[in-house]
């Protein structure tokens, strides 16, 4: 039976509207029409707060204390993505940084997996490595980095649903691979690189769409050597993710870059580590322990280890920390995610025809209730 929920603003993923009732039929938004013209006997949910497109995660190393290089099964996966729905994360992909190829393979199985056994939420799969440059190894293991071979290029277009992201050092990978991946419908980012200018612009017009972590395990912009960085906020195809936990970098930086690229194309990430949704102070990421202090994750050497960032943080810190407009976080956690994921026909928006993937925030912007593909948290 549809279900209507009334009684909340609404931001559809471009505008804020208020008296308005969103239509949920099964796994999908049925209508958006004014409360008052509710057709007679509809099942009406009241709701107070603010109704938005669920936020769609591209980078989820772990959460619920799972990291994913651990548990490459579909429980992990699903205590993943529970954990992080509680922070308003309706769609994600689970990340697995740089690891051996039989890691990776038993990865990619667990996520088709999970995409059968309908796992809430998951929309795929992140490989972060191993085809990177031990330059720029942050917290991954060198040793794991290689070059691409056949085998792995099997690997990486063995998911049967959902969409597979790749990051790659494109300074380490041929444009044929990577014209190659891209035409098999694998989404490609650069990270973990120290790619020139005219490296990155070649990578793009082979098939590279996207920029990881922007700022973070890479060079900085240069004057006469734009690099990376100068590559994503110069290109406006290119989507770039930002960590933005106000720990991987700076607000006057994160201001900067999304002035300068305009917010459309740049996705909030949340690069989470298990802590996310666990009370544990300290995990082992290969072998190593990472410590959780003042919500920022280091190994013993001080290397940031991913975040203990959620999405609902995120959206946070970009209205309170950056002073950017609701509307413009928003876009950055839902809808531009959607988009480089080649995906915005069903996420994104509350809009007829759209997946019921929506999340209630309070005005404080703290997460109320979710509906993944209409099955509501409390369901």
């Amino acid at each position: 039976m549809a279900l209507a929920l009334i009684g909340a603003r609404i931001f559809d993923g471009a505008h804020l509207l208020e008296g308005r009732a969103v239509i949920l039929d099964a796994e999908r938004i049925a209508a958006v029409i004014p409360e008052r013209e509710l057709p007679a006997g509809i099942r009406v949910r009241r709701i107070d707060g603010l109704l938005a497109p669920g936020f769609i995660d591209v980078q989820v190393n772990g959460g619920g204390g799972v990291l994913f290089n651990d548990q490459r099964d579909v429980a992990g996966i699903a205590a993943i993505g529970a954990a992080h729905r509680k922070y308003g994360t309706t769609g994600f992909l689970p990340t697995l940084i740089t690891d051996t190829r039989d890691v990776m393979r038993e990865a990619v199985a667990a996520a088709n997996a999970a995409i059968v056994e309908g796992v809430p939420g998951i929309l795929g799969i992140h490989l972060e490595g191993p085809f990177l440059n031990p330059e720029r190894k942050g917290v991954h293991d060198p040793k794991l980095m290689r070059a691409i071979e056949e085998e792995d290029i099997a690997i990486v277009t063995a998911l049967k649903g959902g969409r597979a992201h790749l990051t790659i050092a494109p300074e380490k990978v041929p444009l044929a691979v990577i014209g190659r991946l891209a035409e098999a419908g694998v989404r490609i980012s650069a990270g973990h690189s120290t790619a020139s200018y005219e490296v990155m612009m070649a990578a793009k017009a082979a098939g590279l769409t996207g920029v990881t972590h922007l700022f973070n395990a890479m060079p900085p912009l240069a004057g006469r050597e734009p690099g990376i960085i100068g590559a994503a906020l110069n290109d406006g195809d290119l989507h770039a993710g930002l960590i933005v936990d106000m720990h991987h970098v700076s607000a006057a930086s994160l201001r900067v870059a999304i002035t300068a690229k305009g917010w459309e194309r740049v996705m909030l990430v949340t690069d989470a580590m298990p802590s996310v949704g666990s009370n544990a102070p300290t995990f082992t990421i290969q072998g190593r322990v990472v410590t959780r202090h003042e919500g920022r994750l280091t190994t013993a050497d001080g290397t940031l280890a991913g975040s203990d960032l959620d999405m609902a943080s995120a959206v946070r810190n970009t209205v309170e920390q950056l002073g950017l407009p609701l509307e413009a976080a928003l876009h950055m956690a839902s809808r531009a995610p959607a988009e480089f994921l080649g995906l915005s026909d069903r996420y994104g928006r509350i809009a007829e025809g759209h997946r019921a993937s929506l999340v209630l925030l309070d005005d404080r912007l703290n997460v109320r209730a979710t509906w993944i593909d209409g099955v509501g948290d409390d369901e």
